[in-house]
């Protein structure tokens, strides 16, 4: 598969789900910030942010390598799996 491909994916409720809850969060600690809240509780929900990304990161992750890789690998397209070495690096980084 090649960058920029379309489909659907089957886990888009859940990422869309997880990407409002983690823009509520940026927009709470903006709020923080302006009303000069706390270092320690800007970090913490700095780290909830962090997590949040993380693990729709993870999500988005597992169905790209469930559906798109696999989808490619069984049609022969072994041009995927250099792209998605160099996705999980960048990834865990």
């Amino acid at each position: 598969m090649e960058p920029g491909h379309t489909h659907s994916h089957t886990e888009t409720k859940k990422v869309l789900d997880r990407l409002s809850r983690a823009i509520g969060h940026l927009e709470a600690i903006r709020t923080m910030v302006e009303a000069g809240r706390d270092c320690t509780e800007l970090l913490v929900q700095i780290a909830a942010v962090r997590s949040a990304v993380h693990n729709i990161g993870k999500i988005i992750l597992e169905d790209h390598i469930n559906h798109c890789v696999a989808e490619a690998v069984e049609t022969g397209d072994k041009s995927s799996l250099p792209a998605l070495s160099d996705a999980i690096g960048r990834f865990i980084r």
